[in-house]
């Protein structure tokens, strides 16, 4: 237990649900549901963890290749993640990827890209470069279980908050992720 950090642990499941903002995208879920009938929230759940841990592990990699460095791959997230929380914030959409529903909407693009997103990689990778990785896969995990818990009750989610609920967490959510992006930047260019 000695190599768990709790206050690791809780920032980066904080910035990751934020990041993967299902809360917020349950209006999305909703419509997905309306349109394929059933989700698979299990096969969903399971293929976004497996793909989080699998960028977690190999983007490094992936990274060098191409001849880059995780400081200035965090500084591209944090970018990133400014754009997402000012999204989130202004309820303007800079870029959200498309929408369009194929016969089966459990892997894409609910797992990908909805909850393992562009935004949520780039995070990942950014993440990285500030905390150890066995919080960040314990982060990744307890998201993970509440994306499953949210998926599973999407129609209750939305009765219970109704969409000024909704609303007024997204927006909360985006103010801290745009604290979370700055810190992020100051931290990795020495400002």
């Amino acid at each position: 237990m000695e190599n768990f950090n709790y206050k690791q642990i809780l920032s980066v499941t904080m910035i990751l649900f934020a990041i993967i903002d299902i809360l917020g995208s349950i209006p999305v879920v909703i419509s997905l549901r309306n349109k394929v009938g059933h989700i698979q929230s299990e096969k969903a759940s399971i293929v976004a963890l497996l793909i989080m841990i699998l960028f977690l592990f190999v983007g490094d990699e992936m990274l060098k290749i191409i001849g880059l460095d995780i400081s200035s791959f965090a500084i591209a997230g944090s970018v990133v993640i400014f754009i997402i929380a000012m999204e989130m914030i202004l309820g303007i959409n800079f870029f959200r990827e498309d929408e369009d529903v194929p016969e089966s909407a459990s892997i894409v693009p609910l797992a990908f890209p909805l909850i393992a997103g562009s935004g949520t990689l780039t995070t990942l990778l950014s993440l990285k470069s500030e905390y150890a990785t066995q919080n960040i896969i314990v982060g990744i995990i307890l998201n993970i279980c509440f994306v499953y818990i949210v998926l599973k009750n999407t129609i209750y989610l939305e009765k219970l908050l109704g969409k000024t609920g909704l609303n007024i967490m997204r927006k909360a959510f985006g103010i801290i992720l745009l604290a979370i992006a700055i810190k992020l930047f100051r931290n990795n260019t020495g400002l």
